[in-house]
């Protein structure tokens, strides 16, 4: 359909090199004759942000095959156990590829070599598995998602206006490609008919360079990214990237004090808070531009605590809150999230287990969250994070939303250690400030006071870092083992 609209219109830029929708068209029908002449049964995409993911993409889903990003910066140990997996497939890679993997490859340079080829000859089937994306395994082993062709229709279909963009619009995408929000952005913006800004990984300084050479026009970025760009642009009184329209954020929870200092350096662009699961297939609520304005100014600290929520529903989702018994909650009473809509896969592959909508098509998010009067979701974590302390529940997001409110702490992480008297004791690790390390009691006083007692971390250690995923997600089973480990010792 994209190519249909505007096939002379560029698609892709990176690396100083850029194709055309006509030139992804082409390319991709040449990689699905090579997917069907070679019998594979799926191609993996092994490597950074480039030009061959849509050729990649779109020629798996040309030969009805599914599309496999996996993490370029797993250990080979890791990457040998998940190429296990799919012994029939195609590699496509950058650099060598991995000796574990015996059945064919392709280095990604070697893609415009491919002969041209007209369109192979294969059914189209939207049940058919389009992507096959592995979790990211913050809190367990990671989990290969299904999303079928209608899971990614129903959310492009329903969010995105086909060819709406303008010719000059270009999205800056550094969100990585093994990533649902690389997949989404990627359809998303070649749906729209924008052109697609890659980086091959994140810099602050060379991102900013990059939006003032592109012209770029809307990007996403994770919360770590943001705070990076922040910090980087530090006193001025704006980022000076004046083309840049509307910058999109997600994949993690975004501390407030960031979000407000960003909203002041870019005043002329919109921001916009996604919520999304790798098996929602990338968003299902928003906060869009008008919100986050109207937030940001307000005097009233209830109007003011949106900017702290992930928006509202987009079409074609529900969600309902329920209790640890599956009772629906009302307004304002946190739960457990369930969604259901056509964009909602909740299905795994091989052992990692079967679909698990239940009877009704609803998906178990395992986030934690509650929903206000007018429909605003925010989020308390994962299910998983909720710290039982003398038969309490507390959620740590509460916590350390409250941390990071001190001008001393730039990060923060609660978790629950082992208690025999309380079951768990609250235990705050934090990243001081440059220059600034506050007294560990300055911090429980800090909390105290706008917390009850229950909710004062009993144990506060500083670390020059937090665990992360690349994608901004906080490792708290590395900081709880950390923990533990120094307890044992």
């Amino acid at each position: 359909m994209a190519c249909s609209g505007h096939a002379d219109r560029i698609a892709v830029t990176t690396g100083g090199r850029s194709l055309t929708y006509a030139d992804i068209d082409a390319a991709s029908r040449a990689v699905a004759a090579e997917l069907v002449r070679t019998g594979a049964t799926g191609l993996v995409h092994l490597g950074t942000n480039a030009a061959s993911l849509p050729v990649c993409l779109f020629g798996a889903a040309r030969a009805g095959v599914p599309f496999i990003p996996l993490n370029y910066r797993l250990s080979q140990e890791q990457l040998a156990g998940l190429l296990a997996d799919h012994p029939g497939a195609l590699l496509v890679h950058e650099g060598d590829a991995p000796a574990a993997f015996r059945g064919t490859t392709l280095h990604r340079d070697a893609l415009p070599d491919l002969p041209a080829a007209d369109a192979v000859d294969v059914p189209e089937d939207d049940e058919l598995v389009a992507v096959l994306l592995y979790t990211s395994g913050t809190t367990a082993a990671p989990k290969g998602a299904l999303l079928r062709h209608r899971h990614l229709l129903a959310y492009v279909l329903g969010t995105v206006e086909f060819g709406g963009a303008e010719e000059d619009e270009a999205a800056l995408v550094t969100v990585p490609p093994y990533h649902v929000a690389g997949v989404t952005n990627l359809v998303s913006n070649l749906y729209a008919g924008r052109r697609i800004v890659y980086l091959d990984s994140f810099e602050p300084a060379s991102w900013l360079e990059t939006v003032r050479r592109e012209q770029v026009t809307q990007a996403m970025v994770v919360p770590t990214m943001l705070a990076r760009v922040v910090e980087l642009v530090g006193d001025a009184s704006d980022a000076g990237v004046g083309t840049l329209r509307t910058l999109s954020y997600g994949g993690a929870r975004m501390p407030l004090p960031v979000l407000e200092r960003a909203l002041a350096l870019f005043p002329d662009t919109g921001f916009v808070n996604a919520y999304g699961l790798t098996e929602t297939s990338s968003t299902i609520a928003l906060l869009g531009p008008d919100e986050h304005r109207a937030a940001f100014s307000a005097s009233d600290p209830a109007a003011r605590a949106r900017l702290a929520s992930v928006g509202r529903l987009v079409p074609g989702i529900e969600l309902e809150v329920r209790d640890e018994f599956g009772e629906v909650l009302p307004p304002g009473a946190p739960g457990l999230l369930f969604l259901r809509g056509e964009q909602v896969s909740g299905e795994y592959a091989g052992s990692s287990g079967n679909a698990v909508l239940d009877g009704d098509g609803w998906f178990p998010t395992r986030d934690r969250g509650w929903v206000d009067e007018d429909g605003y979701l925010f989020l308390e974590g994962r299910a998983d994070d909720t710290i039982i302390r003398g038969g309490e529940n507390i959620a740590p997001a509460e916590i350390e939303d409250v941390l990071l409110e001190h001008p001393g702490v730039v990060d923060a992480v609660v978790v629950g250690v082992p208690d025999d008297e309380w079951g768990q004791r609250l235990a705050a690790v934090v990243v001081a400030a440059d220059g600034t390390q506050p007294d560990t009691e300055e911090l429980r006083a800090w909390v105290r006071a706008r917390l009850r007692s229950s909710k004062t971390p009993d144990l506060v250690e500083f670390r020059p870092e937090l665990p992360r995923t690349d994608t901004g997600k906080l490792l708290r089973r590395k900081v709880l083992e950390e923990l533990a480990d120094r307890q044992g010792a």
